[in-house]
């Protein structure tokens, strides 16, 4: 069946364009698709195009743009277009998060289907992945968490932090735990943030999870970071047991995860995804001395710490871990007194505060 294209809108910084499509009298035919191209190297594409495939044909869960076709050698793949959904980031970034605690519900609810409907299939998965390219899965995880420590320690001297006695034997029990999650191994999209959660602004939210790119199974907790701690485009984001995100989020995992309803295991679990993801920041800290004071990055830094702290003291883990990262806290607070900052201030820094 003929198809042509009418329009083509690229859609800046990403390779991504919305193209409308003009098929012949009576032709099912959707009015735009989205088409996404390879701009370096072709592993990312590859990802993309099992992860969706896998979760819409193989496990039939509409949480995910619909594959309409692929040209791998063309770097070419089409995908249903979820306008008129829009990012959960900007309706944060333009009401605040009290406008939207709703839709943030939904968020914390779809990275919790994700894990729950996931779990258990990792070879249907990497089935799907591997024909279409090599991978190691093993290495992959372990791997990352091998790198992850032998890294930590040159970077905590540098710092002026060491890690010592207890918090280095702690550390390794974190990311034992992460690269062995045992029954919370699940598909994540590898960058759990509202900016890759499309929904409708008003009435039924019909949310859509994107950006597969650097997809892969992990750790289920390390999607539920981002209630607790601050990426990259954050200053804050609340305390999630508070506004009642951090149970929809678990209600939702222990569908699929029945251990999530362990408190002690649930607990350790998430506090060392939170560790290990401020541990990743803090690799940042030498770049961010070279800004100037009053850059956002270099509070933002001292945010990460103390928010993985407290969700690492609220489930009673990690304890040494979690002294060693207040006191990493308290040096960046006096050696750059722009990060000396109450973080805890709700007037000063609701939840869902952006960072400038």
């Amino acid at each position: 069946m003929p198809i042509r294209v009418g329009t083509w809108e690229r859609l800046e910084p990403w390779a991504v364009a919305r193209v409308a499509l003009r098929g012949a009298d009576g032709a099912d035919v959707p009015r735009t698709v989205i088409v996404k191209w390879v701009r370096t190297h072709p592993v990312g594409t590859r990802t993309e195009l099992a992860a969706l495939r896998f979760l819409s044909d193989d496990l039939n869960l509409a949480l995910t743009p619909r594959i309409i076709a692929a040209d791998l050698s063309a770097g070419l793949v089409v995908m249903e277009d979820l306008a008129p959904r829009t990012a959960l980031d900007h309706l944060l970034r333009r009401d605040g998060a009290a406008a939207h605690a709703d839709r943030l519900a939904v968020f914390a609810r779809a990275h919790g289907e994700l894990s729950a409907a996931t779990v258990g299939h990792a070879d249907t998965y990497y089935t799907r992945r591997t024909a279409l390219g090599p991978i190691d899965p093993a290495a992959g995880l372990v791997g990352r968490f091998a790198r992850l420590q032998d890294e930590t320690r040159g970077h905590a001297a540098a710092l002026g932090a060491p890690f010592t006695g207890q918090a280095e034997t702690e550390l390794g029990t974190a990311l034992d735990e992460l690269s062995d999650p045992g029954p919370f191994l699940a598909l994540s999209n590898g960058d759990a943030e509202t900016n890759n959660l499309l929904l409708n602004e008003s009435g039924p939210a019909d949310a859509r999870l994107i950006d597969f790119e650097s997809a892969g199974y992990t750790h289920a907790l390390s999607d539920a970071v981002c209630l607790y701690v601050p990426g990259p485009a954050w200053m804050s984001v609340g305390d999630p047991i508070a506004t009642g995100l951090a149970d929809h989020y678990r209600r939702v995992l222990a569908c699929g995860v029945p251990e999530a309803e362990d408190d002690r295991r649930y607990g350790f679990g998430l506090a060392a995804a939170c560790i290990s993801w401020a541990i990743v920041r803090l690799q940042r800290f030498a770049l961010l001395d070279t800004r100037s004071p009053g850059d956002d990055s270099r509070p933002q830094l001292v945010a990460t710490l103390e928010a993985a702290a407290r969700t690492a003291e609220t489930h009673r883990a990690l304890p040494h871990l979690t002294r060693w990262a207040r006191r990493t806290a308290d040096l960046l607070r006096r050696r750059r007194p722009d990060a000396d900052l109450a973080f805890t201030d709700r007037a000063a820094f609701p939840p869902y505060t952006a960072r400038a």
